[in-house]
């Protein structure tokens, strides 16, 4: 019972006791676990600024890299357009070409055409009087085969010269 109902000199005791390893803790103790709190309290304070160092960081990659995204959009719409106001340029510059190569083929065979056709006609006139004389030859001989034949036709000329 003595523990429900302690003694006073219990109490001395337990009070000596007490202040024995209040003291121990407190030279021996208290100042590195208070030193070892301080420090684990500022590398968390440390750690979290570093966190919100590097959350401030992501956000301006984030920004820059939005930029730099917007840039490349950028730089893609004008390199697309210029490869098509190129292309535009080249299918104009082909189809340009190309008519003009028509049109150059086209009065060249028109041209040609003309030659060919002067060199037919100037061919046939040639067949034609060819011919022409071939009958006449064949018609005159003919004509002329026969004696009095031959003088009235040479009388017949000899008139339509005096009269022209």
């Amino acid at each position: 019972m003595e523990l429900i109902n302690p003694d006073v000199g219990l109490i001395i005791w337990m009070t000596v006791s007490f202040l024995i390893l209040l003291f121990l803790l407190g030279k021996f103790a208290w100042k590195p676990v208070l030193k070892m709190l301080n420090e684990r309290e500022e590398k968390i304070n440390m750690a979290l600024n570093e966190a919100n160092l590097a959350k401030e960081e992501m956000k301006q990659l984030a920004v820059n890299n939005e930029r730099l995204l917007m840039a490349a959009k950028d730089e893609r719409d004008a390199i697309l357009n210029e490869a098509r106001k190129v292309s535009q340029k080249m299918y104009d510059d082909a189809k340009r070409k190309a008519q003009e190569e028509s049109q150059r083929i086209l009065v060249s065979a028109k041209e040609d055409i003309n030659i060919e056709k002067q060199k037919a006609i100037t061919d046939i006139r040639n067949m034609i009087a060819e011919i022409s004389l071939e009958i006449a030859e064949k018609v005159i001989e003919q004509e002329l085969s026969d004696k009095q034949k031959h003088q009235q036709y040479i009388s017949k000329r000899i008139e339509t010269l005096n009269f022209n």
